[in-house]
């Protein structure tokens, strides 16, 4: 029976192991969009990758990104525009940080 106990215990370690340096992969990216209520989502857009993200409160964290250059799209509540920023570099455990991305009539 310790035996048992042992076994299931060496394989939970390595369960949480393998799921702790999966979440280490790429980046994020993030950003606050003006005005506050002005935009619903944003994308992230790398080759066959489309990453979303909800818009709360003007800002947004685009999680599990790989690492590469994005086009990052932010969704525009009426009567504003969306906006497309291009060649958005992700790095390995970094944040990008778009800062403040300002929406045009």
């Amino acid at each position: 029976m310790n035996k048992v106990q042992v076994s299931i215990f060496a394989l939970a370690v390595i369960a949480i192991a393998a799921f702790s340096f999966r979440n280490m992969e790429g980046g994020s990216i993030t950003g606050k969009v003006t005005p506050l209520d002005g935009a619903s989502t944003a994308w992230a857009i790398y080759g066959a990758d489309t990453l979303k993200a909800d818009v709360l409160d003007g800002t947004f964290n685009v999680q599990g990104a790989k690492v590469g250059n994005y086009t990052v799209i932010i969704s525009a509540k009426q009567p504003f525009k969306n906006v497309t920023l291009s060649d958005v570099k992700v790095e390995e455990g970094k944040v990008t940080d778009l800062g403040e991305i300002k929406l045009e009539q």
